[in-house]
């Protein structure tokens, strides 16, 4: 796809979004503010729609539990986890104007280098006086210009004057770490267990860009697996046969070679994905995709260059949709080790383990001392405890130490001599019925908002309906702002009191209707079509005689004649994916072609 092209897209898809109230910059009337975005009707209740899906597969059928924490917490926290020394972008800026830059962005937009996040600054340096790249803004030479790192996390003060320091959380996953203790109470103390969370998060983002793809405040889906490394498995067989398209590290690394369309069964047998619990995942997101709408065919998993993995991922794939010709990560699937609640353990002196017992108590011998501190205190004065210290240690890695008369401990590289007997050595029997385990957190992280672009993107079609131009969004049905659009077919002789009734009957079985008697029926089709609502149904005369109604599908625009007392039944079954339009032509009485301009 040619730039122009993918300028021509962008633009026909924020013109769209602007128009029908899908989404758009915010705050507008006092100028805008880069990077926040205000869904309107149809975007909010195309958000809702994908986070209730969402909702459905990660939190309900996987049997985990949903918490929602606060977006303010304190420094402690973000010192704990790594994010105020490590959450950094590069920034550039421009000595002419002022403009500040992403400088990894400006190396992938005007050169043929992907990935310049995983590059050291001094080789981001040496690229921009290369390739002579210029401020966006105004044109002036960046060549020489420094690169530093700039922390993305908003900073605010908790309560009056100078407050308590505090930070929008840059991710929803901290809210659920920092609660581990009383969370694991609420499952019982019994791993595996998952948490999930849908919420906002907050990045400073130096350069804002490509409408909601990269914004200042966004909506995360993330779930917190917490996992016995060496006891807990996923149950791959549920994903074994899913076929997934990868790219792996090693082809990133050579040319020409692209992606491997294999099974999740075959890329873990091969170690093409090495942890099991990251394959189980991105086996349930590949099916989650499909059904909310992702195109497949513009979809991938790629796997993280090691300079791009986050501080805490020993792996890392993102889900990647093609967009306007470029891929964007839409989410992120890493295996986070104990790093988070070790931290966080280190930082708030609290137990962030789970006692596992065992399936029969275990009997064990143990090495132990009891110093004689009456001896130990005259002898070695200030060194006393120390060596007491020393020597509980020595216990424990080398009993064979305690063999001789004397044990010889070593302080600040000078020897200590402890006679034996005043050690309290010991070899005691202990019994234990089971061990505190620091669990692994296995992380699938979805961008709400990332996600709803590319299901607006890929669900944009364009084509000819009775010699008409017709645009329309091909969202499923359960995605879809709106389930089922109600016209009459002209608003007297008692068409358009039936037809808000049928309004009014279809939303109080839990329908999302749209009602519109403006216009000709083509045109309220059009409107209709352009929002993405999969069906629409007209009331014209002989729904007064016969009690049935024309149900018209999105897509085809193929129309079929429904008792109105069976839609509710029907529509439901079409909205859940029980029932497909093609079978219903075949239950139903189906209108011949032309039947939409024949009621025009």
């Amino acid at each position: 796809m040619s730039d122009s092209d993918r300028d021509s897209e962008g633009r026909t898809l924020a013109e769209l979004a602007k128009r029908r109230g899908f989404f758009f910059p915010s705050n507008g009337v006092y100028g805008g503010v880069a990077g926040f975005y205000t869904y309107g009707p149809e975007g909010a209740a195309l958000k809702r729609h994908l986070e209730d899906a969402w909702r459905d597969r990660f939190t309900v059928r996987e049997g985990n539990r949903e918490i929602e924490a606060p977006t303010v917490m304190p420094e402690a926290v973000f010192e704990a986890s790594g994010h105020l020394d490590g959450f950094d972008d590069m920034l550039v800026e421009c000595a002419e104007c002022g403009e500040s830059h992403r400088a990894d962005h400006l190396i992938e937009d005007n050169t043929a280098i992907e990935d310049a996040e995983a590059l050291p600054i001094s080789e981001v340096e040496e690229l921009i006086r290369e390739h002579e790249l210029v401020c966006p803004s105004c044109g002036a030479a960046l060549a020489g210009e420094p690169v530093e790192e700039f922390n993305l996390m908003f900073e605010t003060t908790i309560g009056p004057g100078s407050g308590q320091t505090g930070y929008m959380r840059p991710e929803t996953a901290q809210g659920i770490f920092v609660e581990f203790p009383q969370l694991a109470e609420y499952a019982r103390n019994q791993l595996p267990f998952g948490v999930t969370q849908i919420g906002p998060a907050y990045r400073n983002e130096i350069s804002p860009r490509k409408g909601i793809i990269r914004v200042r405040e966004f909506t995360q889906a993330e779930l917190e697996q917490f996992v016995d490394p060496e006891r807990d498995e996923p149950d791959l067989s549920r994903v074994s046969d899913v076929e997934v398209t990868l790219y792996p590290i090693e082809n990133q690394r050579e040319e020409g070679r692209e992606y491997v369309t294999t099974t999740i069964g075959e890329a873990v047998a091969d170690g093409t994905i090495a942890s099991e619990w990251v394959a189980y995942y991105l086996g349930i997101a590949q099916e989650w995709y499909e059904r909310v709408g992702i195109d497949m065919n513009r979809f991938r998993f790629r796997q993280h260059l090691p300079g791009e993995r986050a501080h805490y991922a020993s792996d890392c794939w993102d889900a990647e949709a093609e967009l306007g010709g470029d891929w964007v990560e839409i989410a992120g699937f890493a295996y986070r080790g104990d790093y988070d609640l070790s931290k966080h353990a280190e930082h708030a002196d609290q137990d962030f383990t789970v006692f596992e017992q065992y399936d029969e108590p275990i009997t064990t011998e143990r090495a132990t001392v009891d110093p004689d501190m009456s001896y130990l205190g005259p002898e070695f004065g200030g060194k006393a405890a120390e060596i007491a210290d020393a020597l509980e240690a020595l216990a424990e890695r080398d009993r064979s130490a305690f063999d001789d008369e004397t044990v010889s401990v070593e302080l600040d590289d000078e020897s200590y001599e402890v006679p034996t007997e005043k050690t309290g050595f010991s070899i005691e029997e202990v019994t234990e019925s089971g061990e505190h385990v620091t669990p692994h957190v296995v992380e699938p992280s979805f961008g709400v908002g990332r996600t709803l672009y590319a299901l607006f993107a890929h669900a944009y079609r364009e084509d000819e309906v009775d010699g008409e131009e017709r645009s329309y969004l091909s969202l499923a049905p359960e995605m879809a702002p709106t389930t089922v659009g109600v016209f009459p077919l002209m608003d007297r002789d008692g068409l358009g009191e039936r037809a808000r009734e049928l309004a009014s009957e279809l939303r109080a079985a839990g329908l999302e209707v749209a009602y519109d008697d403006s216009g000709n029926i083509g045109r309220r089709y059009r409107r209709q079509d352009e929002v993405g609502t999969p069906f629409c149904v007209t009331v014209d005369y002989e729904s007064l005689e016969d009690g049935t109604v024309t149900l018209r599908d999105r897509d085809s625009t193929t129309q079929v004649r429904v008792p109105i007392v069976q839609l509710v039944g029907v529509l439901d079954g079409l909205r859940g994916g029980e029932r497909t339009f093609d079978a219903l032509g075949e239950e139903y009485e189906k209108l011949s072609a032309g039947a939409e301009n024949a009621t025009q």
